[in-house]
């Protein structure tokens, strides 16, 4: 009896849980919830003709200034236009912070185009490969199915950009300007990942019809490079061709120089990407002070997967306060769309007042809503300043955006440092900056997480 009791019991109580259907008598009770005072009567008309957001606004927000303690001086705004590249916006302006600052350039910019092309082919044969790697699983394996259903897109992180440049190097944006595709995406990455998909097929099909399948691999091999051709060939078209060679001239001098894209790279910054920086991330829901890395999550096949040191907000707060101090701008990403003023580019979790206007409670704290898939990063930025008022705790922080010059306060996005804890969640800084400490825990072996783990999407 002892057994068959608990048993008897779990089996009541799941047929208890599972009887919870909408029935009238439930109808009625919950739909006092909505009472239809006069005051609810008023925001149903309202909420009639206007927007949920523009009726939350609070009007006893505090008004935010615009005076930094330390700021990274940056000359012009980058617009990513209607594509999801804002990653690779942010990395180049990053550098080309450095390189301004070391050259005096004005409103000078790196192509995106021209690193977007590479990024295209590389992810390309990023999908090609994993298909081939995961031949032997079933079409149904979650990892292939995965990779199906992600052939390539837009979006990336910081990896990607190490990866690329130390790959391809630099050119100036008027050497590979951007196009309408390069600008609007879509159509172009749908096109791509249906031809991409129907590669992958065949790739499989060749594997299966191997006669001898662990000897197949030269064979895929050249059928991923005839793949890979065609590629390259929508690239070209949509792109333009990438440069091998190119003459460029220094603002103020009256010479020319001759360029390939990797000396333009050593000429303006120089840096070894792939080892000069260190990602931090903050998420609750994961143990601190842990190391992690993702699976498939890079932008190049013989790459680097996309790895980083779980860390406090005061930790990393620490780390951005020291860059900043010494004029260096950093990576950054966030879950941009959060209580965003989006004409002022002021970010503030007092903005919008949503308990008040639906009468309802939100509570979850940060860990909650990572969990719950109610928060992730989704948009990466430039962190380039810190205020500290006449305190020593921060009170507000300043990131330059790629979405134009007229967005926001002139192409920024202030923010509170209420808001940074609570949205905030990946940094890639200079390890000169990072204490020894933290650097140590690079030598952990990395936890393992896979690549459909949803907090991980590609930042756009």
């Amino acid at each position: 009896m002892k057994k068959i009791i608990p048993i008897l019991a779990l089996a009541l109580a799941c047929t208890a849980l599972q009887a919870q259907g909408l029935t009238e008598e439930i109808l009625q009770d919950i739909s006092c919830g909505y009472a239809g005072s006069p005051s609810d009567k008023a925001i149903r008309n309202a909420l009639n003709t206007t927007a949920i957001n523009v009726l939350a606004t609070n009007a006893d927000a505090p008004v935010l200034d615009r005076h930094f303690t330390y700021e990274v001086k940056t000359k012009g705004r980058t617009d990513q236009a209607s594509s999801g590249r804002c990653w690779l916006f942010t990395g180049l302006n990053v550098l080309r912070a450095e390189a301004i600052e070391k050259y005096d350039l004005g409103e000078f910019t790196f192509s995106q185009n021209y690193i977007f092309f590479y990024d295209q082919l590389e992810k390309a044969n990023l999908f090609l490969q994993g298909v081939i790697d995961t031949a032997p699983l079933p079409f149904d394996d979650r990892k292939v199915d995965w990779l199906f259903s992600n052939p390539i897109g837009d979006g990336g992180q910081f990896t990607g950009v190490a990866n690329l440049i130390m790959k391809y190097g630099l050119v100036p944006s008027e050497v590979m300007p951007e196009t309408f595709c390069s600008n609007n995406t879509s159509q172009m990455r749908s096109l791509i990942a249906r031809k991409l998909r129907e590669d992958g097929l065949q790739l499989r099909a060749a594997y299966e019809g191997a006669k001898n399948r662990k000897k197949a691999g030269p064979a895929l091999q050249e059928l991923k490079k005839d793949m890979l051709g065609d590629i390259y060939h929508i690239l070209a078209i949509c792109l333009g061709v990438p440069p091998k060679e190119f003459t460029w001239t220094f603002p103020g001098s009256q010479a020319e120089a001759s360029f390939t894209p990797r000396s333009f790279y050593d000429k303006l910054v120089g840096k070894d990407l792939e080892n000069s920086y260190i990602m931090v991330m903050n998420d609750p829901s994961r143990e601190y002070g842990k190391v992690y890395e993702i699976e498939y999550d890079r932008h190049v096949y013989d790459g680097q997967n996309w790895l980083y040191v779980n860390l406090p907000m005061d930790r990393i707060k620490e780390m951005a306060v020291a860059s900043l101090k010494d004029n260096k701008a950093m990576y950054f990403s966030c879950d941009v769309g959060k209580f965003l003023n989006r004409k002022t580019g002021v970010a503030d979790l007092e903005y919008l007042d949503y308990e008040s206007l639906m009468g309802v409670s939100f509570g979850m704290d940060k860990k909650a809503r990572v969990m719950t898939h109610d928060s992730g990063s989704s948009h990466a930025m430039t962190l380039i300043a810190v205020d500290f008022g006449s305190g020593d705790k921060p009170l507000k922080w300043m990131v330059e955006n790629s979405w134009g010059a007229s967005w926001g306060f002139k192409g920024n996005l202030i923010m509170t440092d209420d808001w940074f804890d609570n949205y905030m969640f990946r940094l890639v800084v200079e390890k000169k900056y990072v204490p020894g400490d933290i650097l140590d825990m690079l030598s952990q072996k990395p936890v393992l997480l896979p690549s459909w783990d949803p907090m991980f999407l590609p930042e756009e």
